[in-house]
């Protein structure tokens, strides 16, 4: 009975203006729950500045090949 209370009004553009809503409704959900998880998995990760810190401790045990001349310029 309350149900027909409700619907009683409704004409077709209105259920089109509802379903329009909800679909934005739902669109916005989704994008906040995917900034939500973006930052989840940045704040998982480890320090970046560590990382950093860390390739360039590696890429400084490269040795540079002898008798090898070095190209500068374009």
């Amino acid at each position: 009975m309350r149900w027909e209370k409700f619907t009683k009004n409704l004409d077709w553009q209105a259920v089109a203006d509802i379903t329009g809503d909800i679909g934005a409704l739902k669109r916005s959900i989704q994008r906040l729950n995917n900034r939500l998880n973006g930052m989840e998995k940045t704040a998982n990760q480890p320090d970046a500045l560590a990382e950093l810190a860390l390739l360039h401790q590696q890429s400084s045990n490269v040795q540079p090949i002898l008798g090898q001349q070095r190209v500068t310029g374009g």
